[in-house]
């Protein structure tokens, strides 16, 4: 049974737990318990297996007897009793944007739905509409979330770097859009998820009609899906959906804050309001007491008002930050204006598509005090690697043009192949002569995992060797990561004093997320690195950059944040 089988289990149990009327802390611990596994970087029955599931944070000894019970035996009995208490089919039924537990329990009790494809019958047929307190605009708007939620099983998610540039074409588009205001991305795109489903935008305008009628009417819009007075929900023609919804300006903090969520995240804040008097929408914060609505045009005062600080979107996953926020201890995440150089680019030396002088005026364009050209080295053929012979040439050639940039180092480098066993394709003579030197795994993925980590902590292991890159080789949506234990890596990098990089390539993100947090949390040197083969991706560093701050890095724990003279320090080298 893998991690993401174990979460569902969890977080069913946690929804029928709710629907008992258990108490709020026990529904709470299965909620935390499902949340850590999901960012576990680990596999959850390896944990079990060496009796470490207790080291997981909100796993205590009652869940760790019921997941321990799942990995050994495949189901779990407090499940199976928990489930028979209730009509059959309920589980399916709360997957359903806008079916909350009550909601679920009326339509199986009440109409005997237990299937999504009954429910949708039912919907049709006026069934749903003529129970209480359901109507017809319930049952048409729960009909639209189920084909939207249908809809999205049946597509692919897509990596960030690609959703993102459309996003952002889209607000650009909307730009001239007469009184609409404050539009931005909302969701797991602003929170720098690696993968997104679909867009959502959140907005503000003058008159809410005029600028819906103005989105529907983009020339980019393939299929209008909905459309109401102050949203609409529409296929694009990159075939992405795209769901915008507009606020009273005065709300605009609160709807943004309710729309980013994470949904976890937002569980956990509306709790801790509730305690404090407090009821939190996307419209505002009312005060139940006196049933006072108070709106809020930023995010800032939105937290405040709860006696927090501003929590950072990348962060919001409902790991601690709550807690930290109430005790203003949240850590200060890096910025991109922090990033000091980078250290993996590639010129048409080897696959890159423009020259070493055009790459280095582009990252002077950035500010970068320093560069790093690492081009491939010749084992990887594809890649019009250089051999001993060409790299020597580059390196005398990066020699002779250096003084022609006095703002900014440009270092010698490589990005060398970690061969299968872990010997790498260029010899330790040549090595010796570069100021950086980065390995990878290009090429035999399919070894086992004990092979594959032995190959990437021999790599680290060699004295030359500075940074491993994109260490699990993964390609999002083509490729899934090699089999690697993550943990062994991280100690060995540890041990060495050697860095890992976090690839900000959209299509590797690699380190992910999760990795990136165990790595900060074990002592692991981080890089941010582009890998551009172009001068434009370049640009791609603040991909890097969100994945970082969603893994917590502050600049402190990303090498290349520091000044040069810093950097040589790390790289063991004396500096000019």
């Amino acid at each position: 049974m893998n991690n993401a089988e174990v979460v569902k289990i969890l977080q069913d149990i946690a929804d029928l737990l709710e629907l008992k009327g258990e108490n709020v802390f026990k529904v709470r611990a299965y909620q935390k318990a499902a949340r850590s596994i999901e960012f576990l970087s680990e596999d959850v029955e390896k944990l079990v297996r060496e009796n470490r599931l207790r080291e997981v944070p909100g796993i205590g000894e009652a869940i760790e007897k019921k997941i321990t019970e799942l990995i050994n035996t495949g189901k779990l009995e407090y499940y199976e009793k928990l489930k028979a208490e209730f009509p059959e089919g309920i589980g399916s039924l709360l997957e359903i944007p806008g079916i909350g537990p009550r909601t679920a329990l009326i339509l199986t009790r009440e109409l005997g739905i237990t299937s999504v494809d009954e429910l949708e019958k039912a919907i049709e047929d006026g069934r749903v509409a003529r129970l209480p307190r359901m109507g017809e605009k319930t049952a048409q708007n729960i009909l639209h979330q189920l084909r939207l939620l249908r809809k999205k099983k049946s597509e692919q998610r897509v990596p960030l770097g690609i959703a993102l540039p459309v996003a952002e074409s889209l607000v650009e588009a909307m730009r001239d859009i007469p009184g609409l205001k404050n539009l931005t991305p909302a969701g797991s795109l602003r929170r720098f998820r690696d993968t997104i489903g679909d867009i959502d935008l959140i907005g503000t305008a003058d008159n809410p009609e005029e600028a819906i009628e103005a989105f529907v009417r983009l020339p980019q819009v393939k299929e209008i899906l909905e459309k109401g007075s102050t949203k609409a929900s529409l296929i694009i023609t990159e075939n992405f959906q795209v769901d915008l919804r507009l606020v009273d300006h005065d709300s605009f903090g609160s709807a943004l804050q309710y729309a980013t969520g994470s949904k976890q995240h937002n569980i956990e804040l509306r709790k801790r309001a509730e305690r404090m008097g407090l009821s939190l929408s996307e419209y505002g914060i009312t005060n139940l007491a006196t049933g006072q609505l108070e709106k809020y045009a930023t995010e800032e005062a939105f937290y405040r008002r709860q006696g927090l600080s501003y929590i950072p979107p990348e962060i919001r996953e409902g790991q601690h930050e709550i807690e930290l926020a109430e005790k203003n201890a949240l850590p200060d995440l890096v910025e991109i204006s922090d990033i000091k150089g980078d250290l993996h680019i590639h010129t048409d030396w080897s696959d890159g598509r423009d020259s070493l002088e055009t790459m280095i005026k582009a990252a002077l364009d950035k500010g970068y005090q320093y560069i790093a050209i690492s081009d491939h080295s010749g084992g990887l053929a594809i890649a019009h690697g250089l051999n001993t012979e060409r790299l020597q040439q580059q390196i005398q050639k990066i020699r002779e043009i250096n003084h022609l940039f006095p703002d900014i180092q440009i270092m010698t480098a490589a990005e060398v192949d970690i061969r299968v066993n872990g010997t790498l394709d260029l010899p330790d003579e040549i090595l010796a002569q570069l100021d950086v030197v980065l390995a990878s795994i290009h090429s035999a993925m399919n070894q086992s995992e004990e092979q594959m980590t032995q190959r990437v902590i021999k790599a680290i292991e060699n004295p030359h060797v500075d940074i491993i890159c994109h260490p699990t080789a993964r390609l999002l949506g083509e490729r899934e990561p090699i089999a690697l234990n993550i943990e062994a890596v991280f100690k060995a990098a540890v041990e060495n004093r050697k860095a890992l990089e976090i690839s900000a390539m959209p299509q590797r993100l690699d380190l992910k997320d999760t990795h990136i947090f165990q790595a900060r949390e074990m002592g692991v040197k981080l890089v941010i690195n582009t890998d551009a083969h172009s001068r434009e991706q370049l640009d791609c560093m603040r991909f890097g950059v969100g994945i970082a701050r969603r893994g917590w890095c502050e600049p402190g724990d990303i090498l290349n944040t520091l000044p040069l003279k810093e950097f040589k320090k790390f790289l063991n080298r004396p500096s000019d």
